[in-house]
Order: structure tokens, then sequence, then C-alpha cells
């Protein structure tokens, strides 16, 4: 019964076994990790250096993408200012020949007065000729009566002066 007294008995069977148990686990876990912990751990590590390129890229994608956002709001303020000066000379053409219909317009205004002005006096004209041709067809029926009166020239002349005197210089140029 002195096997017994003891709780864990250490004899050499136990201990040789213990012994190869431990290098049992010990060239099992030299094993395993050779077979299962290295490519675990590459391809942890490839994917580690996968993340670290594509955080990479990703920075380089959005610094591109910030550079081109600039670009393009360059380009559209260059539009815009494009754009305003488009319209600006559109307007100073505007203006510029909004002038030149409006002296065109003055131009034609002051031709119609001028042909007014000479169709007027055309008139005028026309119509002291035709007082003057009355009036000389009155000077010959005045003739005639004075001649058929018998008077001389003297008394002619002076009836055609008096009635050139009342009918006064105002009829001539009015």
């Amino acid at each position: 019964m002195e096997g017994l007294n003891r709780l864990i008995g250490f004899d050499p069977q136990l201990l040789s076994e213990m012994f190869f148990t431990a290098i049992n686990i010990f060239v099992l876990f030299f094993g395993l990790s050779y077979l299962l912990f290295n490519p675990v751990r590459n391809i942890l590590e490839k994917r580690r250096q996968k993340v670290a390129e594509e955080l990479k890229n990703a920075a380089d994608d959005q610094k591109t993408a910030a550079e081109l956002k600039a670009e393009y709001e360059a380009k559209l303020r260059d539009v815009s200012k494009e754009a305003d000066a488009i319209l600006e000379e559109a307007r100073r053409k505007g203006k510029a020949r909004e002038a030149e219909i409006i002296e065109e317009a003055k131009a034609e205004a002051a031709r119609i007065i001028a042909r007014g002005s000479r169709e007027v006096e055309l008139e005028r004209r026309k119509a002291l000729d035709d007082m003057k041709q009355e009036i000389v067809s009155i000077a010959s029926l005045m003739a005639g009566k004075v001649v058929s009166a018998s008077i001389d020239t003297t008394v002619q002349d002076s009836l055609i002066e008096e009635t050139l005197k009342e009918m006064g210089e105002s009829t001539w140029q009015s």
C-alpha cells in the first residue's frame, strides 16, 4: 500500500511517457507551425500589404479627384468669365448698333424734313406763279377794258401799278 500513499506516482514508465509526450507535442507544434502557422502568417502579411496598397491607392485617387475638382472649378470660373465677357461684348455691340440706328433715324428725319421744306418751297413758288398768272390775266382784262375805253398807256400803267399796290407785297411772298 505504499503506492497508495502518493498522490501522483512518478514511476519510470510515467516519466518516459511524459518525456515522449512532451517530445511529440514539441514535434507536433513545430511541424504544425511550419505547415499551418507560417502559411497563415504569410496570408495575413499579404493581406496587410494589400490593405496598405489599397489605402495608398485610395489616397492617391482622392488626391487626383481633388486636383480634378480644382481643375474643373477653375474651368467653370473661366467659362463664367468668358460668358460675362461675351455678354459684355454683346451689350457693347448692342449699344453701338443702337447709336447707329438712332443716327440713321436722325439722318432720315433730316432728309424727310429737307424734302418737305423743298416741297413746301416748290408749292409756294407754284402758288406764287399761279397768282402771278391770275394777276396777269386780270391785268389783261383790265387792259382790254382800258383799251376799249381808249385810255392811253400812261393811264393803263398807272392802273396796273395801283392794282399791284392794293394787292401789296405780302400777297406776292406769302
